[in-house]
């Protein structure tokens, strides 16, 4: 793999960034057991990747929408793009989480270096149209954002005793500490030069796209927001009844406040008429 090297021309003076969301969903979920990728599993009758891909289109701020689909279940992928009408492309992604949002960054090669991108886990059906515009809104000062939530848990470092079995080594202070979710943003440039480095180490070893630049780009600020903690990741068996528990308590939420999915399309609609 290898991010093209050549710099894209950058947007006009005073041009606002295009911003294009990137759904990665190239793995099948192997925790999750089964034969379908977790990213297809039905939440409240529609896909996982369906809710995780229609919050971006259904966010002001996003101007193009792409998934990126492990490649045998593209057509299904396909599908579900047809139905939500707010993504551009569908895309064959990876063999790992690295590979995924190498080619979702291969496939964004025509954007200057001054443009958005969020990279964001299908697995994640949860994420709300707030958290994407904090997101954007945060990269106008940063060049990578990352969405994060406190640790409610203390979190333990622990290390092999004697006889293989596990021992406590460190308690990190749980102030500090924070669980990662996405999407994760960053300015093109800054992503990209994260990625030439990293793909050029032959020890790489990554499982999100902000450890890379924080590896690599060490003189980089990785700003970290608020996520929310109904923004869970579909990993194991039963994750998808919690989430459809959160779903449906959202949804009896946003019908007592009257719901805002018009007036945020509305606004998706004028931002992309201001471009014209």
């Amino acid at each position: 793999m290898q991010v093209d090297p050549a710099s894209p021309a950058h947007a006009p003076a005073g041009a606002r960034p295009h911003v294009t969301a990137a759904v990665l969903a190239g793995g099948v979920g192997a925790r999750m057991g089964g034969g379908r990728p977790k990213q297809l599993l039905p939440l409240a009758g529609r896909p996982v990747l369906e809710h995780a891909a229609a919050a971006f289109c259904a966010a002001p701020e996003v101007d193009d929408v792409i998934v990126l689909m492990v490649p045998e279940h593209r057509a299904e992928a396909e599908e579900i793009a047809a139905r939500l009408g707010g993504v551009s492309a569908v895309l064959p992604g990876g063999a790992s989480r690295t590979e995924t949002s190498v080619a979702a960054l291969r496939a964004l090669e025509h954007r200057g270096d001054g443009d958005l991108v969020l990279l964001h886990d299908a697995a994640r059906p949860l994420v709300t149209p707030g958290v994407v515009g904090a997101c954007v809104g945060a990269l106008a000062s940063a060049g990578a954002v990352g969405v994060a939530v406190p640790s409610g848990d203390t979190v333990v470092e622990v290390s092999a005793g004697s006889g293989g079995a596990e021992v406590l080594r460190d308690v990190p202070p749980r102030s500090s500490l924070r669980r990662m979710q996405t999407p994760q943003g960053f300015r093109l440039g800054v992503v990209r030069r994260a990625y030439r480095k990293a793909l050029a180490d032959p020890a790489l070893v990554a499982t999100d796209d902000c450890g890379v630049v924080l590896r690599y780009l060490p003189e980089e600020e990785v700003r970290i927001i608020a996520g929310d903690e109904a923004n869970i990741k579909v990993t194991n068996p039963g994750d998808v009844e919690i989430a459809e528990t959160l779903l449906r308590l959202r949804e009896q939420r946003a019908a007592g406040d009257g719901g805002s999915g018009p007036a945020a399309t509305g606004t998706r609609d004028r931002r992309r008429e201001s471009r014209r």
